[in-house]
């Protein structure tokens, strides 16, 4: 028996970064779809007014809480109704935005996972939009809700008449929680710190939001929930190595396994 050693051959310590000028186009992109996609069905007022009619009944079916419930809580100060105003109006794009940026520079696998993430639920939200317009809460009269932003601003949206610029109609799913629920399972799969579960706050924050200020009803949530955990199931999320975990405030050679010998010869 002719037993050597040699060391094994060093696994790469970091998996590429995708191009940046082709994710910087793919991420453009995956905005513009959200942005231009919607307008697609803004004209169907009447189908959007019925399906919110058939929306509304079906969560007193259900049992749902009322969106009023969340809504009284804002509109017991000024100040409370205009922060969730701005929080809707703010977050939800530089949050994913950031998102995707951190990742990309800090965990180039879970980057490419995410975006694939976001891009499969924002493209099945944008078909539903089309299949099913949908008037957000605060336009019904039966709802008796109030349109916060209209009342105490700041307000993304123009009458629907004349907004060209969004569809208002397309509130089934609701994106913003969607995206945001997103974003605190790509932080939370992608990092190991024991406060890390404290980014669900985010989508809970969100999801009061979008209800208090009456965009979305919670079957929009619930939908955009669906949409997101199809999508995880379809999309495999990277394994955890030391090649995924190079933040931190460790240097990746630190958590390259030590390396073993290999026995040559053991065979013979």
């Amino acid at each position: 028996m002719n037993a050597r050693t040699e060391p094994a051959e060093a696994e790469p310590v970091t998996p590429a970064r995708p191009p940046v000028v082709r994710e910087l186009l793919l991420v453009a992109g995956l905005f513009a779809v959200y942005k231009l996609g919607r307008q697609l069905a803004a004209d169907h007022t009447g189908e959007a007014f019925r399906d919110a009619r058939d929306v509304w009944h079906a969560e007193r079916w259900l049992h749902l809480p009322g969106e009023g419930t969340v809504q009284s809580l804002l509109l017991h100060g000024d100040g409370l109704a205009e922060a969730a105003n701005a929080y809707y109006a703010t977050v939800h794009f530089p949050a994913t935005l950031a998102f995707l940026v951190w990742l990309y520079l800090r965990r180039p696998a879970h980057y490419t996972w995410s975006r694939r993430v976001l891009a499969a639920v924002t493209a099945a939200a944008l078909l539903l939009h089309l299949a099913f317009p949908l008037a957000p809460p605060r336009m019904p009269a039966a709802t008796d809700l109030v349109d916060t932003a209209r009342v105490y601003g700041p307000s993304v949206y123009g009458p629907p008449q004349t907004d060209h610029l969004s569809n208002q109609f397309a509130a089934m799913p609701s994106l913003h929680f969607g995206w945001a629920l997103m974003v605190a399972i790509g932080l939370i799969v992608a990092t190991r710190s024991r406060w890390r579960w404290l980014w669900l706050l985010h989508p809970l924050l969100t999801l009061l939001v979008i209800v208090g200020t009456a965009n979305h009803y919670w079957l929009d949530a619930i939908a955009a929930a669906a949409l997101l955990g199809a999508a995880l199931a379809l999309i495999q999320a990277p394994r955890r190595t030391a090649a995924t975990d190079t933040a931190g405030g460790r240097d990746a050679r630190d958590l390259v396994p030590a390396e073993r010998p290999v026995l040559v010869g053991a065979g013979r």
